[in-house]
């Protein structure tokens, strides 16, 4: 039977040689062989106590140690547009609580956002967004825009490059565009991809945000399987916006109207159709 204290050996190489900030990481691996875990037999309270110390230097909420995960959330079969409808007024309303990689589910994405685009208004509901791939982010901006805009760049450690994300200047189906009004609702439990959506929309002025300021997940990570169902999520890269040079992490995206998540959908729902009380339509 593998130790605790193997499970921490096996740990540290892959944050040491991964993880997306080399000094921190050196850190985080002192605070693991500092600490015992020997006395947690439970492999939850394991986890648990593992998870909390590496968060403890700064609070990387990626960095994570998971226990019972036989099939990683990564590569779950739903496509995560849970709805997607056009509401009174002409107000298109779109909820996405995963943004999966387009390439798989790319259709899905041209679907989704075929039918709203020829709404007057959108709602982009995110409140209940885990995360996602930068390259659906990308996609969905596309929609959202006339032409193709750069809207994240990631760094990669282990790479050591820049990838850049532009919108593509080509979408399948039919744009909603960038002259109609976007509201984007968010959450406490928005996280990751959901708020790169959000953050995304929000630094190009496209959207305004609705709601409460999200999780505060910035870092791409990787899992690593270091026993059975024990799986390590190593941060290896960092968003950076190529408007704020910066991005999310940490603090979150901070909504332009701030009300309670319960409360978002019917607040933007009033500004939407007062917006197009005031258009005329």
């Amino acid at each position: 039977m593998t130790t605790r204290r193997e499970l921490i050996d096996a740990a540290i190489p892959l944050i040491t040689d991964n993880y997306v900030f080399p000094d921190v990481a050196e850190k985080i691996v002192d605070v693991l062989r500092r600490n015992d875990y020997d006395h947690l037999a439970d492999v939850d309270a394991f986890a648990a106590a593992v998870t909390a110390d590496l968060q403890s230097v700064n609070g990387d909420k990626h960095l994570r140690l998971l226990h019972e995960e036989p099939k990683p959330r990564a590569v779950s079969d739903a496509h995560g547009f849970d709805r997607v409808e056009v509401l009174d007024g002409n107000i298109g309303y779109v909820e996405n609580t995963r943004l999966r990689d387009p390439r798989a589910y790319g259709d899905i994405a041209a679907a989704a956002m075929t039918l709203v685009a020829d709404t007057d208004a959108l709602i982009i509901d995110l409140r209940r967004c885990r995360g996602g791939d930068p390259g659906m982010v990308s996609l969905v901006c596309g929609y959202l825009f006339d032409e193709s805009k750069h809207v994240n760049d990631i760094y990669s450690r282990p790479d050591d490059m820049v990838v850049q994300f532009w919108t593509p200047p080509y979408v399948p189906g039919r744009r909603f565009g960038g002259a109609k009004p976007v509201w984007v609702l968010t959450s406490s439990f928005t996280f990751s991809g959901g708020e790169e959506l959000a953050y995304d929309l929000q630094q190009t002025g496209w959207a305004v945000i609705v709601g409460e300021t999200t999780r505060g997940g910035a870092h791409p990570t990787d899992w690593h399987e270091i026993a059975e169902h024990l799986y390590l999520t190593v941060p290896e890269a960092r968003a950076i916006n190529p408007k704020s040079g910066t991005n999310w992490e940490a603090v979150g995206v901070a909504p332009d109207i701030d009300v309670p998540a319960a409360d978002a959908l019917d607040h933007a729902l009033e500004l939407a159709r007062n917006f197009l009380a005031e258009q005329g339509n």
